[in-house]
Order: structure tokens, then C-alpha cells, then sequence
């Protein structure tokens, strides 16, 4: 992972409009209130370029970014942007946001400015497109995936439907657009009294609801507050940039995740969950 700001840096670099060897790359937060933050200004500084808020950030009369210095305005090619779509642009979006740059995504329509991500990728976080990752993959590129599916079952299918409110009691039940591990249902250690509400909540709305099988993740040895070592579940997170030609990039190792809850699936730190380093043994083959 040492060098992952050095690959992020070149990514977003490839994504700039103009021609040129040192592009103006720049990295949009919320600001110090946002949860992250410390993330923002840690990444800024390891890529060496200049953390900003929208107040730092105008768009001219020629639909340009620009970043306000001490020396004057200068043209912003690249923002990696930390904040929701909703609050990027008040001219498009929420028009009370204070967050976002008035005229942004004007000077992006226009291609006078690389945002990373796109506005609309977060459609990639709706858990019912998993379910089509397969016949996406083989539409676009004409491939088999190399890694299976988890089996999912889409709720909006009534066949799918019966099938996971006749197992409620064994799946893992997930809203569509939910993040953070908030919303969702673990079938088996739920209660009869939530298997009901869930039941309700997917007949109301099954678009909005899809499921899995329940599975073993592995374990882990972890120092509980007590000092003592017992397992904790666990998951691996990989990272993977993609930018201009030639600088997709997927980490070796990546992020653990840890249920630090006794028995919990659960591994969001927005959940109780925590982190633990990843060790790679062996790099042959990466």
C-alpha cells in the first residue's frame, strides 16, 4: 500500500483535459467537519497537491475551474472530489448546498475539468447492480468473470421474492441503496419480530431489497477491550483505481475489515467494525 497515493496521483493526473506533464490536480472536501476529513488533508498531502473547499474554487465566464491562490486564479484541471453529488453544484443540484462550486458540473459537461469520481458512479453502490456484474461484464467485454458470484436474489422478482420470504431465517436481507451496513437484516441472528418487519418492508417496496445466503466469513485473532484474544470476523476490501489508458491499478492487499462485535457479520466501522493490517507473504504473481 506505500505506494497507492503515487498511483492515485497518476490516475487522476491521466483523467486531465489538457495536454501537459503537471496538470492542476486538487482534492474537494466537505470541509474539517466532515467525518473524513482527516483522510482529505492525509491524501492531499501525500500526492502534493492542494486540498480545497467550493469556496476555494470558482468557474469562470470561459465555463473553467479555477482555484483562488495568493497569487491570483489558477486553472484547476482535476478534482478529486469528496463530496456527494447532491452538494457538488447548487446550479443543479441542492441550490442551498454551500459545499459545492457553483457552475461545476457546467465546466465538466463542457470538458474543461476531470471529476473523479463521475457524477452517477455511485449507481455502482445500488446492491441490485450487483446482481448484474456477470451479464455486464460479458455485455461490455465479451468475457466470463474469473470470480463467481455471491447468489443473489432480487426481491423485485417475484420468484426471487417467495423464495426469500419463505428463508428470511437464512439470509442476509439488504436495502438497494443503504450503505454503511445500516438497513440490513442477518437472517439468523435476527429475531422473529424482525424477520416480520422485513417481510412487511419487502412486500412494500421490492425493488428496493435484494438478498444473499448468509456466509462464513473467516476469523481473525483479535485484542478485545478485555485483553483477551478470541476470533472476530472478518473481510478484505481491495482497492482499484481506473483512469486514462494504461493506469488501472489494483492494490496488493488491501483494506481488513473486523466484526469487533462477538459473533457479528458486521463489519462497517460505522457499525461497531474496526481494521487490522494486512500482511502479504508473498508477491509472486501480482
Amino acid at each position: 500500500m506505500d505506494d497507492y497515493t503515487l498511483r492515485l496521483y497518476d490516475m487522476l493526473a491521466s483523467l486531465s483535459p489538457r495536454p501537459g506533464d503537471h496538470p492542476t490536480v486538487v482534492v474537494l472536501t466537505p470541509g474539517i467537519y466532515n467525518s473524513a476529513y482527516f483522510e482529505h488533508s492525509y491524501l492531499a498531502q501525500q500526492m502534493g497537491v492542494e486540498l480545497v473547499e467550493g469556496s476555494d474554487l470558482e468557474v469562470g465566464d470561459d465555463d473553467c475551474v479555477y482555484m483562488r491562490t495568493i497569487e491570483g486564479l489558477e486553472r484547476v484541471d482535476v478534482i478529486y472530489r469528496r463530496i456527494d453529488d447532491l452538494f457538488m453544484d447548487p446550479e443543479v443540484f441542492h441550490p442551498d448546498s454551500s459545499l459545492g462550486v457553483p457552475g461545476l458540473m457546467r465546466a465538466w459537461r463542457k470538458g474543461n475539468v476531470a471529476l473523479a469520481n463521475a457524477p452517477g458512479a455511485g449507481v455502482a453502490d445500488d446492491k441490485v447492480v450487483y446482481a448484474f456484474v456477470p451479464e455486464i461484464i460479458k455485455y461490455y467485454l465479451d468475457q466470463d468473470p474469473l470470480i463467481a458470484n455471491v447468489p443473489s436474489y432480487l426481491c423485485m422478482r417475484e420468484k426471487d421474492r417467495k423464495y426469500v420470504l419463505a428463508n428470511l431465517d437464512k439470509l442476509v436481507v439488504k436495502p438497494a441503496n443503504e450503505s454503511g451496513g445500516y438497513g440490513m437484516m442477518v437472517g439468523p441472528h435476527a429475531t422473529s419480530a424482525e424477520h416480520k418487519r422485513f417481510a412487511k418492508l419487502i412486500q412494500k417496496d421490492p425493488r428496493n431489497y435484494m438478498a444473499q445466503p448468509t456466509l462464513a466469513l473467516s476469523t481473525s485473532p483479535t485484542l478485545c477491550d478485555d485483553n483477551q484474544m478470541e476470533p472476530r470476523h472478518i473481510d478484505l476490501r481491495p482497492f482499484i483505481l481506473s483512469g486514462g489508458p494504461g493506469t488501472s491499478y489494483v492494490t496488493t492487499g488491501g483494506l481488513t475489515r473486523v466484526a469487533l462485535r462477538k459473533g457479528s457479520l458486521v463489519v462497517n466501522s460505522s457499525q461497531g467494525g474496526g481494521s487490522k493490517d494486512t500482511w502479504i507473504v508473498d508477491t509472486e504473481g501480482f
